[in-house]
């Protein structure tokens, strides 16, 4: 009598789980460590930010370093809820530009027959290459032209299109069936209306995860080569200013690290639960 022996496959048995639950949380506690490090170094007193070895705990917290920032950012001649509009400003424009560009963009790429296609695809994968600091003295070129220098126009137009944004909204809305365009087609419905009506639905995981992106890229937006205007500058660009008085204000390096990480997190804890969620019932079948 034969004997079928069945392999174990990784993840199969008790022994697999385990091991990739230690696995995943080890890799999480690696990710979640700079988090952490970043928000015990700003509620640390100054004698013991300076302690060798750094300890990776506090023991006598204090805000004092967050309440030396908000004096330090009162005392500007610009209102600090001016840089506060700006960011915010800068962050939402450039969030749903982006989205709304890259999402029609894709549409046509992937699902309109057009001369010309094939090859636009292959420059934006070539564009995947390259940093958008290679372009910048092409950009204050281009913009200095335009008359765009200091303005809000070049903290915002160069960066509502990204290859990046664009490729991940190009490869989801691939696997849309063409049966259901076509379907939508033949009810008479245009390519706009295919492109929001039906494909951006279906595609809801692309343009949530496009979205937590293009809002942390805007958000650490400085614009120190295209703005000089204390009026139009935002958050980041003068949370550096403010930081870079040398090791007096350690402490409050520290704790603005924490404030400019907070509206991105903010955002993805939001928006990965849905994410995540519709990801799992998204099952597109022809």
């Amino acid at each position: 009598m034969r004997v079928i022996k069945k392999r174990k496959k990784w993840g199969g048995s008790r022994g697999g789980d385990i091991a990739i639950f230690i696995l995943l949380v080890l890799i999480g506690l690696f990710m979640l460590f700079p988090i952490y490090l970043s928000v015990i170094q700003s509620i640390k007193p100054v004698e013991e930010l300076f302690v060798f070895p750094p300890k990776l705990y506090v023991q006598r917290p204090t805000s004092q370093n967050f309440e030396d920032m908000l004096k330090v950012a009162g005392s500007l001649d610009v209102p600090f809820s001016r840089y506060v509009f700006n960011s915010v400003f800068v962050s939402v424009v450039v969030t749903v530009a982006q989205l709304f560009l890259s999402s029609s963009a894709a549409y046509v790429l992937a699902k309109v027959r057009a001369p010309g296609v094939k090859a636009m695809n292959k420059v934006i994968e070539i564009a995947l290459l390259f940093t958008s600091s290679v372009t910048y003295i092409v950009q204050y070129i281009v913009m200095a032209a335009m008359g765009m220098i200091d303005t809000y126009w070049a903290i915002t137009l160069p960066y509502i299109a990204t290859p990046m944004g664009l490729f991940l909204m190009k490869q989801f809305m691939g696997q849309i069936p063409e049966s259901m365009i076509e379907a939508a087609k033949l009810d008479g419905a245009s390519h706009l209306r295919v492109c929001w009506q039906v494909v951006m639905p279906n595609v809801k995981p692309a343009w949530l995860t496009l979205m937590i992106f293009a809002f942390q890229g805007a958000w650490q937006i400085t614009g120190y080569l295209f703005v000089y205007s204390e009026q139009l500058k935002p958050i980041p660009i003068v949370m550096q200013q403010i930081a870079a008085a040398g090791i007096a204000r350690t402490g409050v390096s520290s704790a603005t690290v924490v404030v400019l990480m907070l509206p991105p997190m903010i955002l993805f804890l939001i928006l990965q639960s849905n994410v995540v969620e519709t990801m799992a019932h998204s099952g597109l079948k022809d």
